[in-house]
């Protein structure tokens, strides 16, 4: 046994040593109040709020707290959805790229806003600690900011062309409809990237992520739709459908995605390439995989050491770049 002499124990340290101790359910009723989420909540957006579907209640892995209940979409509300997202698509392209842009500047200082919570809530829903639950929604603030400069450089090409008089023009055009299905370990910062880039290039966005990690699909749209309300802009702009795998089956399948980005595993990754070509549509792939770690005899072993440990355990091990 042993004292702590408080006096010599600098009080930042004290304050987290109250915070980390305080009640697990008191910690996600204030997460969840100041991201405007609740007990229970619905889990599609396409410019309303609904849910017909299954009621999936996620769970602090750590834990086994459960946070929340979130209501899924029906097969009937993701063809709305996809409807809903693809006529966006067709007003999103005709506005001007720099403008696009500036809505997506307002997105991101909306997140950059609720980083602590947001961060708070991914660590409590998929399991990695709070540092990196803040750093993934950091993750979708940086490439926020990109995605912003790339609107005002969205630049085509001038050819020569065999007749007099004539010149050939390169014109880089949107896509249409941009599915995004994400995976439980980033649950932020994958559909960050795939949904700040899309939408200044001209594109709707209709996300799924992962079921374990609803909550945090249901808060960060709850954002977007803030800032696509203050703007006038049409909600499925930033398009929600909470579900399983059937759901990921009907966005793969539906010809009205023209593209659909996968992030997952090298199993469901294959199934997925293979629906989406079945209706020779586009899809991108992050797949599964493990790092291997090289340590040669005249490494800092020190260094090695402490490399090789967060390689294998940072994301609570739960990433494709996890050393194996």
């Amino acid at each position: 046994m042993f004292r702590i002499n408080k006096a010599a124990f600098p009080l930042k340290h004290r304050l987290c040593r109250q915070i980390s101790t305080s009640s697990p359910l008191r910690t996600t009723s204030v997460t969840l109040k100041a991201l405007g989420l609740d007990s229970y909540n619905l889990g599609v957006y396409n410019g309303q709020w609904g849910g017909n579907g299954d009621v999936i209640e996620t769970t602090n892995p750590a834990t086994g707290e459960v946070l929340g209940a979130v209501q899924q979409a029906s097969a009937r509300e993701v063809d709305e959805t996809i409807g809903k997202a693809a006529d966006a698509a067709r007003y999103w392209r005709t506005v001007p790229a720099p403008k696009r842009g500036e809505v997506v500047r307002q997105m991101r200082n909306a997140i950059a806003d609720k980083i602590e919570p947001l961060g708070r809530l991914v660590a409590l829903e998929m399991g990695k600690i709070m540092a990196e639950g803040v750093g993934e929604v950091q993750e979708y603030v940086d490439v926020a900011d990109y995605a912003v400069g790339l609107s005002r450089s969205l630049n085509g090409k001038v050819l020569p062309s065999e007749r007099a008089g004539h010149a050939m023009l390169e014109v880089w055009n949107p896509i249409g409809t941009v599915g995004v299905i994400s995976a439980f370990n980033f649950p932020v910062a994958v559909y960050g990237w795939n949904s700040a880039i899309s939408l200044v290039c001209g594109n709707s966005v209709i996300w799924k992520g992962a079921p374990t990690t609803s909550l945090t699909s249901v808060a960060v749209t709850k954002i977007l739709a803030e800032v696509l309300e203050a703007n006038a802009l049409p909600g499925a702009l930033c398009a929600l459908v909470c579900g399983g795998a059937e759901t990921g089956e009907q966005l793969a399948s539906d010809r009205r995605v023209d593209l659909l980005s996968f992030t997952g595993s090298t199993k469901v990754g294959r199934e997925v390439a293979l629906a989406v070509q079945t209706r020779f549509g586009r899809s991108l792939l992050e797949l599964g995989g493990n790092n291997a770690v090289i340590v040669h005899a005249d490494a800092d072993i020190d260094l090695a050491v402490r490399a090789v440990l967060f390689a294998a355990v940072g994301t609570a091990g739960q990433r494709c770049t996890t050393a194996r």
